[in-house]
């Protein structure tokens, strides 16, 4: 408690008494502190009231607080989980202007542990005007009993489409939530005898355009807000002195990225080997940004950087897992600025066979901030890059060399397109394309696999814990199924338990030939396991290598980081190597980046859905190609390949007839007509809805007569 007054004070000095005092106090306790007694009492009664009339502080029944600040008792939504076990949070309730202070809870024994999206009564205390931390008292609900939903004709309807249930607002909810409002609600079990929503937090309006990705963030539970530390941290990071780090300043490195990219972690040089008995091989420099440099364990960064576990990307924003003075600034390779990076050197023959590598720590300075495009037109011919001698020509002949390697391992060569959202000045959605994918792209994926590969060979040899990027053989049953489907289509897979990856390669090739590419694509992909992190080497089915570490994306990825401090421990490379709490912590740490990355994922697909509703929405009527991507018993989900687009036909949309499906053929087949619906199969069809806020397309199909496709599909089912 700060030493009592004597006088009355002024305005100011009461609010900055109470702003220091960071908690709610009685005005018993503020008489106190200010020495009043009697009339001075009533005084300091009516310039509480003045200051609270202003908005400057809050009151909480007969106790008084700045605005802004949080009682010491409140509910917390846990967004994540750092590395020393604590969990950290948002306020539930938020009605300031600005981002929400962090909540960082050291000390819980709720059971069973609180998970992300869980809201928690605990007791805290304020450190700073953007942190507080304490304890985690009880659970108040969990993360099931929460939903995103819209008002709408006065309930709350829920913006996932698998959910069909609405609920009406209890007496929680504001006074100015209306409809079109999208909130984040408290929903009770559906048994409830009075099923009625608590409110949460008011996320936005539908009518917003940037609703798509704030409900996804929301929905999944994705961090937002860095700790101040972690800020202050970034702010105050300074280039490091090149020390002992090699020189690699003259070298003309240049990064190569997307058009819109903001952080550069890779930069690359390549020339031919000058060593007479390499001939055709060639002298590779990969260099990554030295994030291990700037991120040190234990610290507010490094928490910030592990409760994220990797960035996330969505069309109008990127939730970055550092701060921006950092992912855009110190840790990226911009061009002709001194940065600290991890070096990888490698030779390679003509064959692109990995002959040596070592690891260093380097400084460098880019020369040149390349697109694909651009690079993708000089290997073309089409448009010369001028100022880098033979460097392009090096490189295209790195990546020639290096795809036969890829070729000779038998790799799985899925070709699966990725949506493209395209945004004007004001956030709508003018455009969805499939992102084009050249050469220039695959050069740079080789250079960073091989990379990974060489990181992953020095910590094995180096007998130092390794956060492997591991990818299983598919399941048997997912097999199987797979099976059950190419014979639909006269394509013929081995039965065996273990299939070669390169085997996959000779199904879609047939596949090709018979005109049918995207959906044995798809099928092939469902088929493959999913890839993760552990410090438990299986080896990488997909890439068909021994031995794989993700090295090469230290900014946005937290198991880069992990690999960087295991290599400058092993190879004693100086400051920011693993701590030994870490090196015990690698499984723990592995379940939460991977998943994390599913979140993201998830979340990354649900809003590039919704832009993708929000696209269609205006074609409503029209008639389009669809094909059958799945069969249930409720009806097709069918794919626009044009937009790399899903939708659902309901079986109550399809001809008359009553449909029966078959788990086996896995088609719906009508008792009376004989028609068959089933996989891969080329349907016309009527965008009958396109729902922006759920991402939801509904179509009902065109089937005057039958396609020559269409009975060829019949005729093979029926056999």
């Amino acid at each position: 408690m700060p030493k009592k007054m004597t006088h009355l004070p002024t305005q100011d000095e009461l609010i900055a008494f109470l702003n220091n005092q960071g908690k709610e106090m009685s005005k018993r306790e503020i008489a106190r502190n200010f020495g009043a007694k009697g009339e001075a009492r009533a005084y300091l009664k009516h310039l509480l009231k003045e200051i609270e009339q202003s908005g400057l502080i809050q009151r909480n029944g007969r106790r008084f607080m700045m605005q802004g600040l949080l009682r010491d008792r409140i509910a917390v939504e846990i967004t994540g989980q750092v590395s020393d076990g604590s969990l950290v949070g948002r306020p539930v309730r938020w009605n300031e202007e600005g981002e929400p202070p962090q909540i960082l809870l050291t000390a819980q024994k709720i059971k069973p542990a609180p998970k992300v999206g869980d809201i928690l009564q605990a007791k805290i205390r304020r450190i700073n005007q953007h942190l507080y931390e304490g304890e985690a008292l009880k659970r108040l609900s969990s993360a099931n009993n929460q939903m995103v939903g819209v008002i709408y004709e006065g309930k709350i309807v829920s913006v996932d489409r698998r959910f069909k249930e609405a609920f009406l607002p209890d007496e929680s909810f504001p006074k100015d939530i209306n409809a079109g409002d999208i909130v984040l609600v408290e929903i009770p079990e559906l048994r409830s005898s009075r099923p009625r929503a608590r409110f949460i937090q008011k996320i936005g309006k539908a009518t917003d355009a940037h609703v798509a990705s704030l409900i996804s963030i929301f929905s999944h539970h994705l961090p937002v807000v860095f700790m101040e530390n972690s800020l202050r941290q970034a702010e105050r990071a300074k280039l490091p002195a090149l020390g002992k780090r090699e020189d690699l300043r003259d070298i003309p490195f240049i990064t190569i990225d997307g058009a819109d990219a903001k952080d550069f972690d890779d930069a690359v040089f390549a020339q031919k080997d000058e060593n007479e008995k390499n001939k055709g091989g060639f002298h590779i420099y990969v260099a990554i940004a030295d994030v291990a440099w700037f991120v040190r364990y234990g610290t507010a960064l490094d928490k910030d950087a592990f409760l994220r576990g990797n960035s996330t990307y969505f069309p109008d924003r990127v939730l970055p897992m550092l701060p921006e003075a950092l992912s855009n600034g110190l840790c990226s390779l911009n061009p002709n600025e001194d940065r600290p990076a991890m070096v990888c050197e490698l030779k390679i023959d003509k064959n692109g066979r990995k002959l040596s590598h070592r690891f260093f720590r380097a400084m460098i300075r880019s020369k040149a901030r390349l697109t694909y495009d651009e690079v993708e037109a000089d290997f073309i011919g089409k448009s010369k890059i001028e100022g880098l001698g033979t460097l392009i020509d090096d490189l295209k002949s790195v990546y020639l060399a290096l795809s036969k390697a890829r070729q000779n391992r038998g790799v799985l060569e899925l070709d699966v397109p990725e949506r493209q959202v395209v945004l004007n000045e004001k956030g709508q959605v003018i455009d969805i394309r499939l992102r084009q994918r050249y050469d220039s792209h695959k050069m740079i994926e080789e250079l960073m696999i091989l990379s990974n590969v060489a990181a992953a060979q020095t910590l094995e040899r180096l007998k130092l814990p390794t956060m492997y990027r591991i990818h299983d053989k598919p399941s048997e049953e997912k097999l199987d199924a797979l099976q059950t489907f190419l014979k639909t289509i006269g394509i013929s897979l081995k039965t065996a338990s273990f299939i070669q990856p390169d085997e996959f390669n000779t199904v879609l090739q047939q596949a090709e030939n018979k005109k049918l590419s995207t959906q044995v694509n798809e099928m092939v992909l469902r088929t493959q396991s999913q890839a993760e992190y552990s410090p438990e080497n299986i080896g990488h089915y997909g890439l068909s290598l021994d031995k794989y570490a993700h090295f090469t994306s230290p900014i946005r990825r937290y198991a880069d980081i992990m690999v960087h401090r295991a290599l400058i421990s092993g190879l004693s490379l100086g400051e920011g190597g693993l701590a030994p709490q870490e090196a015990v912590s690698f499984e723990k740490i592995a379940e939460h980046i991977s998943a994390t990355e599913r979140q993201s994922a998830a979340a990354e697909q649900d809003a590039i859905d919704r832009y993708v509703a929000s696209y269609l929405a205006d074609r409503v009527g029209e008639l389009f190609d669809v094909r059958i991507s799945s069969v249930t018993r409720f009806g097709v989900f069918v794919a626009l390949d044009e937009y790399n687009a899903d939708g659902l036909i309901p079986i109550s949309a399809l001809p008359d007839d009553y449909y029966v499906y078959d788990e086996n053929a896995r088609h719906l087949k009508g008792i009376h007509s004989g028609r068959i619906f089933t996989t891969g199969q080329i349907l016309q069809a009527i965008l009958k809805e396109a729902v922006p806020l759920t991402g939801g397309l509904l179509f009902v199909p065109v089937l005057k007569k039958e396609t020559k496709k269409q009975k060829r599909f019949k005729k093979i089912s029926k056999k």
